[in-house]
């Protein structure tokens, strides 16, 4: 059993080595995920890259700033921006034939989400934070790519229009998951424990099976 007072004591960079390999495949998702969208928006060869590469690292640049390491850690691990390109490279290749199904750019976003919430959480539970602001943190680093996707892409962002969909709720549970499963099972148990939360959620909240309720005004 994990104490979350020897956690918090545990330098940051030890964390973040504990968690690379979910971070790497978190920044690939998103680059997918991100390039697919500029795909789909008839962005150029040059466009795509930026797109898929900003959305892959916007998440964790601002994890990172959140938990006070600057510069955030994609400028001091060339390999965050490798894998980014990489992934905008094969979306742009195989663009035509992925655009065509949202089912495949929603399940990188969700994959993208749920391991960027959980990190972010890491990060925080490092800083000996809160639950407030475990959630919190985690909850603005997963939704942080998807938000600098959308907006660069002219789109109104996920996270504001589809009450249809849990996406920022998503990223904050699976965050409050992982501040309360990690004294129990540790970083990496904590961490699966959070992208587990996440996926799920967004899966039966795609289903229709759960969504936040919205107030609407007599006359609408």
């Amino acid at each position: 059993m994990t104490d979350l007072t020897a956690l918090a004591e545990l330098p940051v960079q030890q964390l973040q080595s504990g968690i690379r390999l979910f971070d790497l495949l978190g920044t690939l998702a998103f680059a997918m995920s991100g390039a697919l969208l500029a795909v789909r928006k008839r962005f150029d060869l040059f466009g795509v890259m930026v797109l898929g590469s900003v959305t892959a690292v916007g998440g964790g640049a601002i994890r990172d700033t959140l938990i006070g390491q600057t510069p955030p850690i994609f400028l001091r691990d060339e390999l965050y921006v490798w894998i980014a390109l990489i992934g905008s490279l094969l979306a742009f290749a195989f663009g035509e034939r992925l655009a065509r199904f949202e089912r495949t750019i929603n399940f990188f976003d969700s994959f993208g989400l749920a391991v960027f919430a959980s990190s972010g959480a890491l990060g925080a539970l490092a800083l000996g934070l809160g639950p407030l602001g475990v959630t919190f943190a985690g909850m603005l680093s997963g939704v942080g790519g998807g938000i600098v996707r959308d907006l660069i892409a002219n789109e109104v962002p996920e996270v504001m229009y589809r009450r249809d969909q849990l996406y920022a709720t998503a990223a904050a549970l699976g965050a409050a998951a992982v501040y309360l499963a990690v004294p129990h099972l540790g970083v990496l148990g904590g961490q699966l424990v959070g992208v587990v939360t996440v996926l799920a959620l967004r899966v039966i909240s795609r289903q229709g099976w759960v969504h936040l309720p919205v107030r609407r005004l007599p006359d609408e």
